[in-house]
């Protein structure tokens, strides 16, 4: 087993993406605080990492409120002592509905979750890599092929995946005099529940439902560690890791 020295947060750790990471973080030889809304979801990601489960903290987290994200850190420092990387991870989508019939309450939740909450999260990473010895850690924005081109009828996700990439490149040029590091990855098609809908037909820019290939998550989360595991004078600024066959290049 790796000696374990360096610690991980993982936003949306209890699913999907989140889950998968944070496992093969811990596996890296991270420990890992896990954030996420639900605590039977975090705990069973907890589960999942078997003896190293003892090298987790679950922390539920709603990272669109101020206050809990506070908390989040708060709970982070005094059981760590430091944080050395960051994946903001937590994501949400609106229904696939017509712009014009999207609700106020529908966009609004997702730009609290998808962009507020990497933002909150990110200016508490700020203040602990700063001041932490040695200075300095690593914030891993997680992006989306919505980062570069949107799908029918998703203009909220859309437009926080755009503005992922701004905030991306804000932190990373905020962070370089403290040492901080910043990079996004944009992913396409991994094999979660909420891909699950991609193998089953989703509607195309030319109007068509047509399947879409997936790729395995666990692709996903060894690319996230190697963005990790870096040395903080080499940063991969950004990185795209998609199913080969699945119609982005070309898309529309």
């Amino acid at each position: 087993m790796n000696t374990i020295t360096k610690v991980a947060l993982v936003t949306g750790a209890g699913t999907g993406i989140g889950r998968s990471t944070a496992l093969a973080l811990l596996r890296a030889g991270y420990k890992v605080v896990l954030a996420g809304r639900r605590i039977a979801a975090l705990e069973e990601t907890a589960r999942q990492a078997g003896e190293l489960a003892v090298h987790t903290l679950c922390v539920v987290t709603n990272v669109g409120d101020p206050e809990s994200v506070r908390a989040l850190f708060a709970t982070l420092e005094e059981r760590f002592g430091r944080l050395d990387v960051l994946f903001n991870n937590a994501g949400t989508g609106a229904p696939p509905l017509p712009l014009e019939e999207l609700s106020y309450e529908q966009w609004k939740a997702v730009v609290d979750t998808n962009l507020t909450g990497a933002f909150l999260c990110t200016q508490q990473a700020f203040r602990m890599m700063k001041k932490q010895d040695p200075m300095g850690g690593r914030i891993i924005n997680n992006g989306s092929i919505s980062a570069h081109a949107p799908r029918p009828n998703s203009a909220p996700y859309t437009s926080t995946k755009h503005a992922m990439t701004g905030l991306t490149k804000s932190t990373s040029l905020d962070g370089r005099q403290y040492n901080i590091a910043c990079g996004q990855i944009d992913i396409g098609n991994a094999a979660t529940d909420m891909a699950a809908p991609m193998q089953r037909g989703v509607p195309q820019a030319h109007g068509v439902i047509a399947p879409e290939p997936v790729m395995d998550v666990e692709d996903v989360a060894n690319a996230v560690v190697h963005m990790a595991g870096l040395p903080l004078a080499s940063n991969i600024q950004f990185m795209t890791i998609m199913a080969t066959k699945m119609p982005f290049i070309g898309r529309g």
